[in-house]
């Protein structure tokens, strides 16, 4: 008689229920695992809470909590496995019930002030204070046991490095990457790097790098979101609001996220408020908190193993269609990775039809095992990023190709930390050598305006061009490119035109437009910075002396040997050195904006002085345009309000955003756009 036979059903049915949420306990606790401790996912957020609330659902129905599940523990089971040293937490830091119901939320403030804010997706870290100085930097960890990075802390944006307040200090902050800044950086990553699969991955890796140096040259930046301990004189307006504490933090310096203060009417509308606002979020998020704003009463409602009942988590609801593929598609960058491209039937989520969705690495590609016909479930993350929710009927295995889809030469997959990507291994290979001229005429290169992509690609292909002095010699080829596709006399001499206007070029766009892997528009522009007058002649000396670049701030090991791995080969620096014979090479900046002119005439008015830019512009087409113009004349823009902003410009100087209430907090100048052209000269 088997063991079936022998149970009754109510028995059979507990053991069964009992395996399923073993099973799902084992599979959460994996998926957390790899995602807070070594910066990788192997499920999707969607398919996390998908098989968490199966086994909330299961625990209610059975009465039954296993032990190690993540429904009630904080993972204290968890442990770190960097070379980090290891910190114990002085207040343990347990994680938010979540709900994804907006009607609730009224009912959960029971009556009660609440403070709605971002819940940012990125890495937390605890931030500990002493006589004014910073004295240790901790990551959450398993919320009991952290890891220190002090050594990394002390670089990031949003991390003052001295207070006003001279007593203990403790401060909870999530350690973020805007979106922009994530694409740049994975972006410039070496060739031999796996690139990373989101802003959240890369900041929690940056966060925990060994090499401090290397850590300095990515843009982190800390938005402090809990006062976890003050000495009772730290002179807060109101110390049991938590409001008059994210008010208070942001006067000491801190960087706080987004918050506005919520009774049980407001909530909901405050919530819609934040939901318009959210395709325009520079940072990632992965919903929104909702805390009492009086800091005694939720202390007095105490927590359950895992969840204070002081705070709760929203998350959006996202929105699911069915969609069937019709194939994956392979996309070729400069650097001879070949990105996975999910291609399905066209759907309509949250208001716009879409196709595609980045699959980001064959790894993800393969779990979703997306054969042409599967019928898949497709949402929008965050209510932006299409995204593959699960495969619900799989055709088949996904396709790895083992040939280029550009040029046909052998692919190989490589293998990071447990993640699988697909390289194009023919040096030669088109994509490769457009996807390099693609960076080097983009505006902040070479800024070659009007030359597209498509256009690239076509001189490439016609033997115009093979090195990037070649642009500058088209002329030998004027009769075949009139007569292009496309072309024409007109079309001629405005490229003519643009490839004139871009010889005169500063050293910094010169060096960005190289292609050193790791160095970008703002490592350029440090590196610059640091070369001073007659910057490109500098830098070749330096080249010659075999100097450490690491000496430069925000440049690390890593950097320095990309840049002599770069000037060894010989055929990329001598590409380089005949580019350089084409053009008039510039400094970042003019003579004048760091010293008096010779006949006497003053520096520049805002040489030296920080500027911070936040809406929208009238006088410049685009903020990138106002960027440069503080950078010529000597002045520095910041993404974020600080105790070391000078300005904020703002056209909308009485608005009651982030940055103008942080500003007035710290007494930094919100000036017009108007103010600003009169500070600079140009409006007298």
């Amino acid at each position: 008689m088997s063991d079936n036979e022998q149970m009754t059903l109510e028995e059979y049915t507990d053991r069964v229920q009992t395996d399923r949420m073993r099973e799902l306990i084992d599979r959460l606790n994996a998926a957390a695992y790899a995602y807070y401790v070594e910066d990788r996912e192997i499920m999707s957020n969607f398919e996390y809470d998908k098989l968490y609330d199966e086994l909330a659902a299961l625990e209610r129905e059975t009465g039954v909590t296993l032990p190690d599940s993540p429904t009630a523990s904080a993972g204290a089971g968890y442990k770190a496995v960097s070379k980090l040293t290891k910190s114990e937490h002085e207040f343990p830091a347990l994680s938010l019930d979540k709900t994804k119901d907006r009607s609730a939320l009224p009912g959960w403030l029971g009556g009660q002030r609440g403070v709605l804010s971002w819940k940012l997706d990125g890495l937390t870290v605890v931030l500990t204070y002493q006589d004014g100085k910073l004295q240790k930097a901790v990551t959450r960890g398993n919320g009991q046991v952290g890891e220190d990075v002090t050594h990394n802390a002390v670089h990031f944006g949003g991390v003052p490095k001295r207070i006003a307040y001279g007593g203990k200090l403790i401060v909870r902050g999530e350690a973020v990457m805007r979106y922009d800044d994530f694409e740049r950086v994975n972006r410039e990553l070496p060739e031999t790097e796996a690139k990373y699969k989101n802003p959240r991955n890369l900041a929690s890796a940056t966060v925990r790098l060994l090499d401090s140096r290397e850590a300095a040259g990515r843009p982190v930046t800390v938005c402090a979101f809990d006062l976890v301990y003050a000495d009772k004189d730290a002179g807060i307006t109101d110390p049991n609001s938590k409001n008059s504490q994210f008010d208070w933090l942001a006067a000491q310096g801190f960087t706080v996220v987004d918050h506005t203060l919520v009774t049980p009417e407001t909530v909901v509308a405050a919530l819609e408020k934040f939901e318009k606002e959210l395709p325009d979020n520079a940072y990632p998020t992965d919903g929104l908190v909702l805390i009492l704003d009086d800091e005694a009463y939720g202390k007095s409602l105490g927590s359950t193993g895992k969840f204070p009942r002081n705070g709760i988590a929203f998350k959006w609801q996202d929105e699911t269609v069915e969609s069937r593929m019709v194939r994956v598609e392979w996309s070729a960058s400069r650097t001879g990775l070949l990105n996975p491209v999910a291609v399905f039937e066209p759907v309509e989520i949250e208001g716009t039809t879409v196709s595609r969705a980045s699959v980001h690495n064959v790894s993800i590609a393969r779990a979703l095992r997306l054969g042409a016909g599967s019928r898949v479930m497709v949402y929008k993350a965050n209510l932006i990023i299409p995204q593959i929710a699960e495969t619900i009927e799989s055709t088949g295995e996904t396709f790895v190709p083992d040939s280029c889809p550009v040029c046909g030469g052998p692919t190989s997959v490589h293998e990071n930390d447990g993640i699988e990507t697909l390289y194009c291994d023919n040096a030669d290979c088109p994509a490769k050598h457009v996807g390099r001229f693609t960076h080097f005429v983009a505006r902040d290169a070479m800024n070659v305006m009007g030359l597209s992509e498509a256009t690239v690609e076509m001189f490439i292909d016609a033997g115009f061009v093979r090195r990037f002095a070649d642009l500058y010699k088209l002329d030998r080829y004027r009769a075949e490119i009139v007569t292009l596709e496309g072309f024409g006399e007109k079309s001629y001499d405005n490229l003519q035109a643009a490839l004139t206007a871009s010889r005169r070029v500063k050293f910094s766009a010169l060096l960005n437009a190289a292609g050193i892997p790791g160095i970008g528009k703002d490592m350029a522009k440090q590196i610059s910075r640091y070369l001073g007058a007659g910057a490109y002649g500098r830098f070749l000396a330096l080249l010659a002396e075999r100097a450490d670049f690491s000496a430069v701030e925000g440049v690390g090991a890593v950097i320095n040997d990309n840049i002599y791995a770069w000037a060894d080969d010989i055929d990329r620096f001598s590409e380089f050195t005949e580019l350089a014979a084409e053009l008039e090479i510039i400094d970042d900046v003019s003579a004048a904006a760091d010293n008096a002119g010779d006949n006497g005439a003053p520096a520049s008015a805002i040489a030296g002085k920080t500027f911070v830019i936040t809406g929208g512009l009238n006088g410049f087409d685009n903020r990138d345009q106002l960027v440069a113009y503080i950078e010529e004349r000597g002045g520095s823009v910041s993404g974020s309000v600080s105790a070391k902003t000078d300005y904020l410009i703002n056209n909308d100087v009485n608005s009651g955003s982030g940055k103008n209430k942080k500003a007035k907090a710290l007494g930094v100048p919100i000036i017009s756009e108007t103010d600003f052209m009169k500070m600079s000269g140009a409006g007298n």
